[in-house]
């Protein structure tokens, strides 16, 4: 539980829980440390106090950054452990499944990347290359300004478990 109202910055008590997992195995070395939208969500705090949370692991040498990547448990060179699948990729697998289901529904709006950031614990460049991958296998379509829909069931792929084609 943070304490918003003593002494101690919100960035140093968020990176204390974050050392307690690292030294109880629950964050291994080589393993991402949840990204800043995640740390927003899960401690309600500010973007850049969750930036500052990640530069307070840095000082203390117990993770490093990969520009573009995300930081890592361990000094840099450690082998880093990456899902099997691309994270976007995961992501867009989870939502083609909940428009399979109904639960995003035909032309209608899907989550924006905002929230799939929020949901997924993920960077704004991760929810926006899951979209993408949406739009590409044709399970949503994007109307300019106006937002990304879900698209006709004749439009989704062909191969996707669920879809029945023909009368």
């Amino acid at each position: 539980m943070l304490d918003r109202d003593g002494p101690t910055p919100l960035y140093v008590q968020v990176a204390e829980m974050l050392c307690e997992r690292i030294s109880h195995g629950l964050l291994r070395t080589g393993e991402p440390v949840p990204s800043e939208a995640a740390l927003e969500a899960e401690f309600g705090i500010g973007r850049t106090t969750a930036r500052n949370v990640a530069r307070e692991l840095r000082r203390r040498r117990l993770v490093h950054t990969v520009p573009g990547e995300g930081t890592f448990v361990g000094p840099p060179g450690v082998p880093r452990v990456k899902p099997a699948r691309g994270l976007h990729a995961l992501i867009a697998a989870d939502l083609a499944g909940r428009i399979r289901r109904g639960e995003l529904r035909p032309n209608r709006v899907i989550p924006s990347q905002q929230i799939l950031m929020l949901q997924y614990g993920v960077a704004r460049v991760t929810a926006r290359r899951a979209v993408s991958r949406l739009r590409e296998q044709r399970w949503v379509f994007t109307v300019p300004r106006r937002g990304t829909y879900v698209s006709d069931p004749a439009e989704w792929p062909k191969d996707a478990p669920g879809v029945r084609v023909g009368p």
